[in-house]
């Protein structure tokens, strides 16, 4: 099948694991030699994740509870869940989530969330809209797994068939995945798998704490618009 940026995504059964070693090691731990970032940018940006995760997380908390039992009214399902992305290096992560689609949204095997989906209830575009149900990552933000920013951490079917189809794509492991990203404030959801790369790779190859502050700065204005969002 085909999404909007007729990029072909094929239904992968929920038995199937994907091979995370089709993701070279190797070379992405040459590339990352390659990257000459100080060492103090990643102690900083270590402190302000850990730091203003905790301070986020603790305001942020009562949305996080609120829009939980909406959705469990919504759904009759558990509104919180974890599910495994590709992280730092290739590496396998449990990230957390609010749910926003209905319990049985890939009963039939992953799809590529498209606009206006059916399967995502009307508690959920409010949430995906708002970002909101992005929210419970602040916790893998604050165990290392993730930082405030970075690529969107993708699911490794994904990762597995745009790293295929898409040249260079497999170069988004060499950082920490991120709640947001210069990919996310550039168009986020509506941008195509090969452009969101483009912004990706920016950032990996430009990254600075001006930037970082930056896509912060932009993302709050993303979350208030409502842009991107799908």
């Amino acid at each position: 099948m085909y999404n909007q940026y007729n990029t072909e995504l094929k239904i992968v059964s929920s038995e199937i694991k994907p091979d995370f070693n089709k993701i070279e090691y190797k070379y992405l731990k040459k590339l990352n030699k390659e990257i000459k970032v100080e060492k103090s940018y990643y102690l900083v940006k270590r402190f302000f994740d850990v730091f203003v995760g905790l301070i986020t997380l603790y305001l942020t908390f009562p949305l996080i509870i609120i829009f939980s039992i909406l959705i469990f009214l919504e759904t009759f399902s558990n509104p919180l869940y974890s599910q495994t992305r590709v992280g730092l290096m290739g590496k396998p992560i449990k990230i957390y989530k609010i749910r926003s689609m209905y319990k049985d949204a890939e009963k039939n095997g992953i799809k590529w969330a498209d606009a206006n989906d059916p399967r995502i209830t009307k508690i959920g575009k409010l949430i995906r809209k708002t970002r909101i149900d992005e929210l419970p990552q602040l916790i893998n933000v604050i165990k290392g797994d993730m930082s405030f920013i970075g690529p969107r951490p993708e699911r490794p079917e994904f990762v597995e068939l745009f790293s295929e189809s898409i040249n260079g794509f497999e170069k988004r492991c060499l950082v920490k995945p991120g709640l947001s990203g210069l990919a996310q404030i550039q168009g986020g959801y509506e941008l195509s798998p090969s452009k969101k790369l483009q912004y990706d790779l920016k950032y990996i190859e430009k990254g600075s704490l001006l930037m970082e502050v930056f896509i912060i700065l932009k993302t709050f204005a993303v979350i208030i618009t409502g842009s991107g969002a799908r």
